[in-house]
């Protein structure tokens, strides 16, 4: 059982009464809005703990506001689509989704992705220092800050989590299914465009020339690495 808060967003009444009755039973406390701007304006108000945003709604629409929300909020948010496409998830996880959920999914599906999305990484990772200054990136993994040139940068939780476990075995190839079981969860492991999407996020704002990335290297058909700068 969980307190947790979640806002259904979905503009089918009955389907919002299905989740709602579905979540409550397993603990959960919901709200739900019937519109991108009508959840904007639950955000605003009240403090939630997760997003299920559907795709396909009139009005401003899921994806716009999945950016409005990720642009001023961490929020987990898991988008929930009937599009199966991968240019459909890849462009919902550049908007700033954590998450993204194809209908229809089973109950023990959503809740699994649910729980996912919820789940933080321990604050440390054994051997990974607080602070790791790599000049003009210095991030500190324990106050969950990252600061470049001096200036603060926003990570999201789920970017957070991935660069800590990444710099947590540097210089060593990790292979894709790990990174995903690892930071977020077991029941992951064949989702690669999560990866590429966040490690593109992830050198946008801590990379020098993110085109030509000194930290977060690709190993190709393997996964990625995390190099540390060699000390002068």
């Amino acid at each position: 059982m969980t307190s947790a808060r979640i806002l259904v967003v979905d503009d089918e009444p009955q389907i919002r009464r299905v989740m709602r009755t579905t979540l409550v039973a397993r603990g959960y406390m919901v709200s739900d809005a019937r519109s991108g701007e009508e959840a904007l304006e639950k955000i605003r108000e009240e403090r939630f703990d997760l997003v299920l945003l559907d795709m396909n709604m009139p009005g401003i629409g899921g994806m716009e506001t999945c950016r409005i929300i990720r642009s001023q909020s961490d929020i987990p948010i898991v988008i929930l689509s009937i599009r199966n496409a991968e240019k459909d998830k890849v462009e919902a996880l550049d908007a700033g989704a954590d998450d993204y959920v194809t209908k229809p999914f089973s109950t023990p599906e959503l809740l699994a992705r649910i729980r996912a999305a919820l789940r933080r990484a321990p604050l440390l990772t054994p051997g990974l220092p607080e602070v790791l200054d790599l000049g003009r990136t210095v991030i500190n993994f324990a106050a969950r800050r990252v600061t470049v040139d001096g200036k603060e940068v926003r990570l999201t939780p789920k970017e957070l989590d991935l660069l800590r476990y990444l710099a947590s075995s540097p210089d060593v190839p990790i292979p894709h299914a790990k990174l995903l079981q690892s930071v977020w969860g077991p029941d992951y492991g064949e989702e690669v465009e999560y990866l590429r999407v966040f490690v593109n996020q992830l050198r946008k704002k801590i990379e020098p020339e993110p085109s030509r990335p000194e930290y977060l290297l690709t190993e190709p058909w393997v996964g990625y690495r995390f190099r540390l700068p060699k000390k002068t």
